[in-house]
Formats: C-alpha cells, sequence, structure tokens
C-alpha cells in the first residue's frame, strides 16, 4: 500500500484576539490516504475540515503533530507541483473565458507553451465545457464554475487532487456531471481527497471515509464497514400478507413493521430469518427480498455529532 496523504496527531489552535486564550480547532487528528484511492473528508460545519485541508496545502502551519503529501512534509514546497486543489469558495476572474482562464492558470503551474493548448482542450472536454470554452465566465452556472475549477486543479496533471465541497450548491444534473468527473480522476490513477458534508455522494464515490467533529476523527474506514455493532440484522420486504400473519409477524421484528400498501417491510435479527420466511410462505405471503441490514452513513454521521454533543 502507497500512502498518498499522511497526519499523524495533528493540532491547531487558533488565537482569536491579542491577550484571549487559543482556542484548538483540531485535536490530535490522525489519518491516511492511499494512493489512487478516492476519500471522503466529512463533518458537520465547523468541524476542522477545511481547517486539516488548509494545513495539507501549507497555506497554514499546525500547532502540533505532522502532516505530509506524497512523502513530503506540507512545510515544503516541492511536492506542492503533484497537487491540485479547489477551494470551497474560490474566485474567478469573471471577465475571462473559460479557455483564458486555463491558460492562465497552466502558465502559472509551469505547463509548457508548446502542450498548453491542447491540454486546455482535454480538459474543457473531460469536464463538459468544450462547448462554452469560448464563453465569459460571468455567464457560467454555479455548475459550470465548480467543473471550470476542476478543470483549473487539474491543469498542471496533479498526482492528488484537493477538493473543498465540490457539490455545494450544485443541482442533481451538476452534481452527477462532478461524480461522474471524480470517478474518471479514480480512473486515471489519481488520488481524490474530498471534503464534503453531502453523504450519498461519500457513500456513492468514495473508497474510505473518515468522520471528525468538532476536531476529532469519530470514525475511519470503508463505508460499508461502518457499523453500530450489536447482532446482525436483515429487512424482509413481503407482499400479499393475509391479516392473522401480519400479527404473528410482530414478535419477530426489531423494530415494527412499516407498512407500503400491500408491502410490509420487517427488520428481524438474521438468526431468525429462515423461520420467518417459513411461517410467511406457509401462511401464502409472497417474499418480495431479504437482505442484510447496513448501518448508513448518516446514521453513523449522526450519532457521532450526539455523542460529541452530549
Amino acid at each position: 500500500m502507497t500512502v498518498a496523504v499522511e497526519i499523524d496527531g495533528l493540532v491547531k489552535d487558533f488565537r482569536p484576539g491579542l491577550g484571549l486564550r487559543a482556542k484548538r480547532v483540531l485535536h490530535g487528528v490522525t489519518f491516511d490516504v492511499e494512493a489512487g484511492e478516492i476519500f471522503g473528508f466529512v463533518g458537520p460545519n465547523g468541524a476542522g475540515k477545511t481547517t486539516t485541508l488548509k494545513v495539507l496545502m501549507g497555506l497554514i502551519r499546525p500547532t502540533g503533530g505532522r502532516a505530509s503529501v506524497l512523502g513530503c512534509d506540507v512545510r515544503e514546497h516541492d511536492f506542492r507541483r503533484q497537487v491540485g486543489f479547489l477551494p470551497e469558495a474560490p474566485y474567478f476572474y469573471d471577465y475571462l473565458s473559460g479557455a483564458e482562464f486555463l491558460h492562465f492558470y497552466a502558465k502559472v503551474c509551469g505547463v509548457p507553451a508548446a502542450s498548453r493548448e491542447a491540454r486546455i482542450v482535454e480538459l474543457l472536454g473531460w469536464v463538459g465545457l468544450e462547448h462554452a470554452g469560448g464563453a465569459r465566465l460571468r455567464t457560467y452556472s454555479k455548475g459550470m464554475l465548480q467543473r471550470i475549477g476542476i478543470a483549473q486543479a487539474l491543469v498542471h496533471d496533479p498526482q492528488v487532487v484537493f477538493l473543498d465541497e465540490p457539490m455545494s450548491g450544485i443541482d442533481p444534473i451538476g452534481r452527477k456531471e462532478i461524480r461522474d468527473l471524480i470517478l474518471r480522476l479514480k480512473s486515471e490513477g489519481k488520488t481524490v481527497f474530498m471534503n464534503t458534508h453531502i453523504l450519498s455522494d461519500v457513500e456513492m464515490l468514495c473508497d474510505r471515509v473518515a468522520v471528525i467533529v468538532k476536531g476529532r476523527i469519530r470514525f475511519e474506514g470503508r463505508p460499508h464497514e461502518f457499523s453500530t455493532g450489536g447482532e446482525a440484522e436483515s429487512d424482509v420486504v413481503l407482499a400479499s400478507a393475509p391479516a392473522a400473519l401480519v400479527e404473528s409477524l410482530e414478535h419477530f421484528a426489531s423494530d415494527g413493521l412499516r407498512g407500503h400498501g400491500d408491502h410490509i417491510e420487517i427488520r428481524v435479527p438474521s438468526k431468525r430469518v429462515d423461520a420467518l420466511l417459513q411461517e410467511a410462505l406457509t401462511a401464502g405471503a409472497q417474499v418480495i427480498s431479504v437482505h442484510p441490514h447496513r448501518t448508513s452513513l448518516e446514521s453513523i454521521f449522526l450519532s457521532a455529532v450526539e455523542e460529541e454533543e452530549a
């Protein structure tokens, strides 16, 4: 396993004013990101996501601990040639066209003049803006601006891409386009570090995720590995269940029955699924589906926030 981003015991204090006590924003944050994966960094507003990202980008210095990108301490400069960055609230020169905007950043990032034009045409195609490359940025929608921002982050072909809230304020179509673009980056072998609070996008995209609440990592791992513990459960959906059967199913259920028209959904301990199915089929009910219950990332997230508040 090759580690692209590593954080160990990261601490960050901010002093709100002269003579005032420092406020600790990051409390010993530790995690790593493997090369070639999409990593989701999730937390409520004010949890420390953007502060962590600013440390990784070398924009602010940590109070304690260490952080590295591609094996280089974040206080160094050379590694930044291999890093692309889209901030949460990027500034766009709205009098420039999309192509001119990318030309500017390609020159700043040291892309050779001979290959600059071809690279910009390629990127405009990647982000679906080949038709709008000549239009002024002031005419772009929010989703188009996010996509041109991602193109800017990729203009020098970096190995690691940091995206701060890339889905913020985007409509469903725009979110899908950006999700497809992030998946394309992974297919190109890039490492993507994504700050976000949109949990459905994390579950769809990310190989691994870390949940941060009030400056502390509460969970880290693959989305499907998250579990609140306890006994394994399964969700069973039945149809055409006789009334007498519905009453008898109550003693199987972990948290009651849920009805949707002619369908009944019941969550049961997995070890009791066979007994439930036998009783349901004997009574003449139709079995629609049986699948293991998986704790959602939303449940984990809300549980972590509630525990921290308590």
